[in-house]
């Protein structure tokens, strides 16, 4: 450019050299500027790439009549042992337990556990004993069951202990995170009862707190607090040994249809609902200030409710809605603005409810940072979440110590008001679970012994045997029948069998 401009001109030539470095500097800035863009665009994190993937139809559970209830729960509940489906049963209410190895055709016969009058519209297995599930039900009452080592042999409808408080129908069942044989239930009836289980005893009652139905409830990381999400729309933090409302949020979500709030693990609230237009929303709140929150996604308008699971391992919340057919992944930070979208898994399906592995059952050797158990209309299919890696060397960044089945406390030291973290494990070596304790009441629940005496046919000649003889003999005739029921429908199968055979040698 310089070589071209006529000698004689010195200030030509002077003139078109500024020229020349003011475009050199723009252009310049120009490139710094688009690299610092890309930068801020493509974020790092290692769980960008998280794919899904269904497992084959021989490892689902098929044939299976998964409960048509009208109620928003997730209707399955996993752990490394079992995993349990509420079902469609005729005179009350029954759920499925089936070891995770169980998988194929489940048979129409297979053991129920059947203890319900009405039918069943919440499970939890216990975090601290692996063979301990609860449940609730429109029968309004509690109960917990204890399940044998190897999975059910015979229908069971005899539980541990039958807790019995609520006036309406029982719809959401969780256990305390860090401390033994505490459960708390909420029913229609407006009220949230925290139990000690061992004792088979109301500790606590929150009443006059919620004026409309509750959706649900969640615990915080050591259990000191819970958050409720309610029909008034409201969002609530309580301190239940207290009894007080520790923070709350009017109208967290416009919407009226059914929202959710769950606890993070550095304190925070994650709520999914609906806006005023009817569309799905996702928001973040800081418990100590909840005039307004930290950040707002909106998704689509459709009108399933948005069942969201959390990892606190990871900080990623995967969001399930009722009736699609795809479960969406965000992942938290403490940087603005704070909820990453990371990608959707999408199946031709939809779902009618969801289970969610704990970290402590994952598959660590693949990789595996989720698994959830998707429930079709006759089918529950497993799907898992893997980040792609080329080592096959544990990967410590994915799979930091996370919480054990060890209780932090005993239910008389929380309710006494002392506080515990969650005891850690690793899974460096995968997870080997430990012989779980056998769980008893320690003082049996005067209701519980009157449910007991209705349940089953008047044995009046049997009221001098002891105690222990009663039941072990109750047991030995509900297997005879069990047995009996099993023959009569196979004698029936073969009849019909032969019929068509018959029919095809004519």
């Amino acid at each position: 450019l310089f070589l071209s401009v006529p000698q004689s001109g010195s200030y030509c030539r002077l003139l078109c050299c500024v020229c020349y470095l003011r475009v050199f500097v723009i252009l310049k800035l120009i490139s710094v500027f688009s690299t610092d863009m890309k930068r801020a665009v493509v974020r790092q994190s290692k769980f960008r790439h998280v794919f899904g993937q269904a497992l084959r139809i021989d490892q689902c559970y098929d044939d299976i009549r998964v409960s048509r209830v009208t109620w928003d729960s997730s209707f399955c509940a996993v752990n490394p042992k079992f995993v349990a489906i509420i079902i469609e049963a005729s005179g009350g209410g029954a759920f499925l337990i089936l070891p995770l190895h169980k998988t194929g055709r489940i048979d129409k016969s297979y053991p129920t556990v059947c203890g319900h009058t009405g039918p069943v519209l919440d499970v939890d297995w216990c975090p601290h004993n692996d063979h301990v599930i609860a449940s609730g039900s429109e029968d309004c009452t509690v109960m917990v069951w204890q399940i044998p080592e190897n999975g059910l042999v015979t229908s069971m409808s005899e539980p541990v202990v039958v807790l019995e408080g609520h006036s309406k129908r029982v719809g959401i069942i969780t256990w305390h995170p860090t401390a033994r044989n505490v459960l708390l239930s909420a029913g229609g009836d407006n009220q949230i009862v925290i139990w000690d289980v061992g004792k088979g005893e109301a500790m606590i009652t929150l009443e006059d707190m919620h004026p409309d139905v509750i959706y649900n409830v969640c615990w915080n990381r050591n259990g000191n607090l819970i958050c409720t999400s309610c029909k008034d729309k409201a969002v609530r933090v309580i301190d239940p040994r207290k009894e007080t409302i520790v923070a709350e949020k009017d109208k967290a979500h416009d919407g009226a249809r059914p929202m959710r709030a769950i606890f993070l693990a550095d304190g925070n609230i994650l709520t999914t609902g609906f806006s005023r237009m009817s569309e799905r929303q996702l928001a973040l709140w800081n418990m100590e200030n909840m005039e307004e929150p930290m950040a707002v996604n909106e998704m689509d308008t459709s009108n399933g409710v948005l069942l969201p699971f959390y990892d606190p391992d990871s900080n990623v919340v995967y969001l399930c809605g009722k009736g699609d057919s795809s479960i969406r992944y965000f992942e938290i930070t403490d940087e603005h603005p704070y909820v990453h979208f990371l990608s959707t898994f999408v199946t031709k399906e939809p779902q009618r409810g969801m289970g969610y592995m704990p970290k402590r059952g994952l598959d660590v050797n693949k990789c595996e940072i989720a698994r959830f158990y998707k429930l079709h209309e006759r089918k529950c299919e497993p799907i898992v979440m893997t980040v792609p890696r080329k080592s096959d060397l544990f990967q410590d960044d994915l799979y930091p110590d996370t919480t054990g089945p060890e209780p932090a406390l005993e239910a008389e030291e929380w309710f006494e008001g002392k506080n515990g973290e969650p005891i850690l494990i690793s899974l460096k070596n995968g997870y080997v679970p430990g012989k779980n304790r056998e769980f008893k009441v320690v003082k049996k629940n005067i209701l519980d012994s009157k449910v007991t005496k209705n349940r089953y046919c008047d044995h009046s000649h049997l009221l001098c045997l002891p105690q222990k003889s009663e039941a072990k003999l109750e047991e030995i005739l509900k297997e005879v029948k069990s047995l009996k029921d099993l023959v009569s429908s196979q004698e029936k199968r073969i009849i019909k069998l032969e019929e068509q055979m018959s029919k095809i040698a004519i």
